[in-house]
């Protein structure tokens, strides 16, 4: 049943969401339900007629007979028979009853099997607990599969019914504790309280950080693993459609390429569309799930049913109804407990009584790829030398919690659409979202959600591309000397806001809020440069003005007064952060600045502006704390305040003396009273915490009002919500590009022409910029495509004259982002006149086809 048709279920969920969201924040065990493990399952012998010897679970078939292996703990090698503690042969048609603990590894899956359940199979022994291997990764063979034991389904319903059943999935747990229900409650299962303690466990030492860091290796490392599964070739042997199988614009390979882009469009009668899997034997489905897209409009699938069995012996196992506005994937099939040699996936009705239908994606979870995406080898500390935090830990107790963090997610990404506003109600999101941003990073479903409230709240591309005329002489004279120009009128910024104005009152201003396909915002004409602006000249321009708004080097002057250089200047990886300068008032332009943002966030160009934490943090609603965020921009200040908090009071007379007043500079020099004529009044030692709270303020709010008129122009082109969904990492990423430059991610976006991959001059190429630095890098790529971050296409042509040379210098055509290299004698001299031209040729005054007369 879908949540939107039982609210009971939905507000419970989002209760049940919040008490979770506060037990993270305040480290504090995580609610039982969510933890929930049930007490007994029941698992039967699946056959793979195909394996000829050892079972991919730990069993072995002689004759009829099948033995079953059980291990000390699951960290033992199973190819190892002399590891072995003892064998069970379970009875034909029998069950084997285990306990609900599991456990994954770089071995498979694992079940905890009890003594008592042991017995069982070895009467009058004394036996002790063990673990059972009920599923390798990937191999074939048999397996052990979950199944309702018969006794205690014939006891259930001889007892309550028929349709009785107990809760026993930790989600059914969750809707039954935290819903209200009309009548009595479901009941739920036996849980085994020692694996749901096991999962509610929390070091001493454990913080929120902590979890923050165990979702970010998590993402950085399980989340990339979990992107291949679901791969068909593993589990079908083959596909079969209704219609177009072999259309190389949409024919059944647009299932199974991975491109949502793609799609298999049926032709043919309405209602009369299907897709025939022909599974491998064994293989035993544990999701089958579909790609959908809603701006397919009438092509995508409203009602679909999947029928499964033997030849033409199918029965209807699901019928599932499509979210009308869902963009992502949608579970049409799960939790099989046999195998089905053919599954057909019916489309039995499409949106507004659409003909055709539109499938973007196929991917099958089988029994032989567990739908967990954990395993506890990647937590061993050599893994964790980048967090430190976790460094020491017990790696069960990291594969636990991350399984409990997993648990989490799922259950926030059932509800997530209906946490999340339309475009025209942005007052806000579910407002415990933004306390634990960083856990969104695993969500499934809300990239899907950003997407579609991007393309909810797009418009048409304009009427005309505006048409500007850009001096940048001037600007580089006001660069290079900001007294000449005291209004900045000359800088590239300035110019184009000013060309941007409405020439009249019938004309509109710019929304920002277009396509992404979009990509040209305006169409620069660079006086006294020859340039047929085709994008190269925008390009540039945008790269102008991020220059001029965040310099890249510490020497020049500011030739904008909109952003402050942060007191860490030439200090470590903090050097060129710049944060919104607090004298500033000019609020109109920091509210274009944050339409810019917004425009660059829903397209594929950059506005690359180096600002720290702290700024990201504020724009996308997360909390900023000093010791965490403030490093970055004034790392004397805080060492200097955790010091004098520390120190004893002598140590503090003889520092400070009567010297020390209640005042305090903020990044733009700017020196404020921290308290009503607070430059005439010390401080006192009693007094110095307070002392320090008031600092601590004034430097965390001292941009407040330029943040908040960066946001208001960033919330006019994208929607809250989209704000709401993405961590302060990936708005800057989005908006910025990324900043690290290195050679794979170049090779990745090279395309050549008329050059082969072991062209010499190729292999100079790349050994000349091995050799450079990120900010080489970064210069070489903004001659080339007119950007200085990635990702950019990059097409390498050889130069018009062909022979070898040691005097040209490389052009480029930022307008088609293209290199043309020429032909140098050696790494070294095409190192030296890549680098020169790097730095030197940056206008683009010669931005025409090399080949042109």
């Amino acid at each position: 049943m879908a949540l939107s048709d039982s609210p009971h279920l939905l507000l419970g969920r989002i209760r049940f969401l919040n008490r979770c969201v506060e037990s993270f924040r305040k480290s504090d065990p995580i609610p039982e339900s969510l933890c929930y493990v049930p007490k007994e399952v029941c698992y039967k012998i699946c056959k793979d007629s195909s394996a000829a010897s050892t079972s991919t679970s730990g069993s072995s078939a002689s004759g009829s007979k099948t033995v079953v292996a059980v291990y000390d703990s699951p960290h033992q090698n199973p190819l190892n028979k002399k590891v072995c503690k003892y064998n069970i042969e379970p009875k034909k048609g029998t069950c084997i009853r285990t306990t609900g603990e599991e456990f994954c590894n770089s071995q498979g899956l694992w079940v905890k099997i009890s003594k008592e359940q042991l017995e069982e199979h070895r009467p009058g022994q004394e036996l002790d607990e063990g673990w059972i291997l009920v599923c390798k990764h990937r191999d074939r063979g048999d397996r052990l599969v979950p199944v309702e034991s018969p006794d205690n389904a014939t006891r259930q319903q001889q007892l309550f019914g028929y349709d009785f059943k107990p809760c026993s999935r930790w989600e059914q747990v969750v809707d039954v504790e935290n819903a209200l229900f009309l009548g009595a409650k479901p009941k739920v299962a036996e849980g085994d309280e020692a694996a749901i303690q096991k999962l509610r466990y929390i070091p001493p030492t454990w913080t929120y950080e902590c979890d923050e860091d165990l979702v970010h290796y998590f993402y950085e490392h399980i989340g990339k693993e979990d992107e291949n599964l679901g791969s068909v070739k593993q589990c079908v042997t083959s596909i079969e459609v209704s219609s177009c199988s072999v259309d190389p614009n949409g024919g059944t390979s647009c299932l199974t390429d991975g491109d949502t882009e793609t799609y298999w469009e049926s032709d043919g009668m309405q209602g009369q569309h299907w897709i025939r899997l022909h599974m491998k034997r064994g293989a035993v489905v544990n999701k089958l799930i579909l790609t959908v897209d809603s701006t397919d409009d009438n092509y995508m699938p409203k009602r679909v049913s999947v029928y499964g069995g033997e030849g033409d012996n199918l029965k209807k196992m699901s019928v599932v109804v499509i979210d009308d506005n869902l963009i992502g994937e949608v579970c049409v099939l799960e939790d099989m407990t046999c195998h089905l040699p053919v599954i057909e996936v019916r489309i039995e009705e499409c949106r507004d009584e659409g003909i055709d239908v539109r499938i973007r994606g196929l991917k099958i979870k089988s029994s032989c790829e567990r739908d967990l995406g954990l395993n506890a080898d990647v937590f061993q500390s050599a893994n964790l030398v980048r967090y430190p935090r976790l460094q020491g830990m017990s790696p069960d107790i990291l594969y636990r919690r991350a399984l409990v963090i997993q648990r989490f997610i799922s259950l926030l990404d059932l509800v997530l659409p209906h946490l999340v506003p339309a475009w025209d109600y942005s007052v806000g999101t579910f407002n415990q979202i933004k306390s634990i941003k960083q856990f969104l990073l695993l969500s499934k479903r809300r990239s899907a959600l950003i997407t579609q409230c991007l393309k909810d709240s797009e418009t048409s591309k304009p009427n005309f591309m505006p048409r500007l005329y850009i001096n940048r002489r001037l600007a580089m004279e006001h660069r290079d000397n900001t007294s000449l120009d005291p209004s900045c009128k000359n800088a590239v910024f300035n110019q184009v806001f000013e060309g941007l104005k409405p020439s009249d009152k019938f004309e509109k201003t710019l929304d920002y809020r277009w396509p992404s396909h979009y990509d040209q915002w305006w169409e620069c004409k660079f006086i006294a440069e020859g340039i047929i602006d085709q994008g190269g000249g925008f390009r540039d321009s945008l790269a102008d003005m991020s220059e001029e708004l965040c310099p890249s080097s510490a020497e020049c002057p500011m030739p904008l007064p909109f952003f402050s250089r942060t007191s860490n200047q030439g200090a470590l990886e903090a050097r060129d952060y710049y944060v919104p300068n607090p004298s500033c008032k000019e609020f109109q332009k920091y509210e274009w600045i944050g339409q810019l943002m917004g425009a660059a966030l829903r397209g594929k160009d950059f506005l690359v502006l180096a600002l720290p934490g702290l700024v990201w943090k504020q724009l996308t609603g997360e909390a900023v704390s000093w010791n965490k965020d403030f490093p970055a921009v004034d790392s004397v200040l805080v060492n200097l305040l955790e010091a004098m908090e520390n120190m004893d009071q002598n140590t503090f007379e003889f520092r400070f003396g009567e010297e020390l007043v209640y005042t305090t500079l903020l990044s733009d020099g700017q020196m404020v009273e921290l308290i009503p004529g607070g430059s005439s009044v010390a401080v006192r030692y009693e007094d110095r915490k307070e002392f320090i709270r008031l600092v601590q303020k004034a430097r965390l709010e001292e941009s407040k009002q330029q943040i908040a008129a960066v946001q208001a122009g960033l919330l006019k082109v994208v929607p809250q919500a989209v704000l709401d969904l993405l961590t302060w990492q990936e708005l800057e990423k989005k908006v910025c590009g990324d900043p690290e430059i290195s050679v794979e991610a170049l090779k990745r976006l090279t395309r050549y022409e008329d050059l082969e991959n072991s062209d010499l001059r190729v292999q100079y190429l790349w050994e000349a910029l091995t050799n450079f630095t990120n900010e080489d890098r970064s210069r070489f790529l903004r001659f080339v495509t007119g950007r200085s971050r990635l990702p950019a296409p990059i097409y390498v042509f050889p130069d018009k004259q062909g022979f070898e040379t040691t005097d040209a210098l490389p052009q480029s055509s930022t307008c088609s982002s293209t290199l043309y290299l020429p032909n140098y004698p050696s790494a070294k001299v095409c190192e030296e006149k890549l680098r020169y031209a790097a730095y030197n040729c940056v206008a683009i005054d010669t931005d025409m086809s090399p080949w042109e007369e």
